[in-house]
Formats: structure tokens, sequence, C-alpha cells
């Protein structure tokens, strides 16, 4: 990559990521879908089952303090519940409650929508293209990190 096309893919993930901040119904009297740190730790909890903050640090790379916070309001707000470690462990972990399910699939349906919207006019191939590259770019992000996102049904390739 040189430098030109570094700075067209910075510019462009900056956008695509303005883009998704702001997706979704927002403001007074509209229904507050979820922030993205409860969707991204929701999801991942879905995706790999329950997880510690040990075991959230490790996964994100994140502060223990920062999960805490992010943890301790997903239990306020119903969308996770503590639960005992089934291997005897004294430490507790955080399990997706049946709400933080619903919201979560309410969110990704909300998204999925606004997908279908904008690119409802990409041929079937087009879009399994893109989505492959998506894949390998967060997968090779993912093993430069050392922290690999759990994916399950992957299409083969």
């Amino acid at each position: 990559m040189d430098a030109r096309q570094g700075q067209r893919m910075e510019r462009e993930l900056l956008i695509l990521m303005r883009h998704m901040t702001m997706a979704g119904p927002r403001g007074p009297g509209k229904h507050a879908g979820l922030d993205r740190s409860a969707y991204v730790l929701l999801s991942r909890l879905e995706a790999q089952g329950p997880m510690s903050i040990p075991d959230l640090v490790e996964a994100f790379g994140l502060a223990s303090s920062t999960l805490n916070r992010q943890t301790t309001a997903l239990l306020k707000n119903g969308l996770v519940e503590r639960t005992v470690d089934p291997n005897g462990s004294i430490v507790h972990k955080f399990r997706v409650t049946q709400e933080g399910i619903d919201r979560l699939t309410a969110e990704r349906d909300r998204t999925a929508s606004g997908l279908a919207e904008t690119l409802g006019d990409w041929t079937s191939e087009r879009l399994e293209r893109f989505i492959a590259d998506l894949e390998q770019f967060n997968t090779d992000i993912e093993s430069m990190t050392g922290r690999p996102w759990p994916r399950t049904g992957r299409a083969p390739r």
C-alpha cells in the first residue's frame, strides 16, 4: 500500500465509523439503541459465552476499570447477569440475559435493515466479495493483535 492508498483507506474507515455511530434512531422520543460498548460486549458474550472481567480484558485489551464500568452499566440495565464459573473458580462471569439478547437482536435488525437499504442495488456477487474482503481485513487485524473474534456459522470460502 502506498501513502496515498493509506490516506484514502484511513479517510474511508473514519467515515464508516462515523456512519456507524450515527446509525439508528437516537434522541428524544425515539427508541435509543444500544451504545457501541454495550453492542460490542453483548455481541462478544453471545458469541463466546459467559466471560469474566479477566477474560474480557484479554479479549479486548482494555483496562479492567473500563470493563468494570461497562459491565456495571449492562448489569444495571438488565442486559447481563452474573453467574458462577462452571469450572469452580471464585471469579464471576457475565452472561447475556434474555433482555440483552432481545435488545441485541433489535439493534442488529435495525443495522441490517439500514444496510439492506444502502446496498439494495448491489448484486449478490458484489456483496459476497465485499463481505469476504471485510472478513479478511478483520481476521488479518485479529492475527496481528492476537485477539480473534469468535465466529460461528462462517461461510466456507
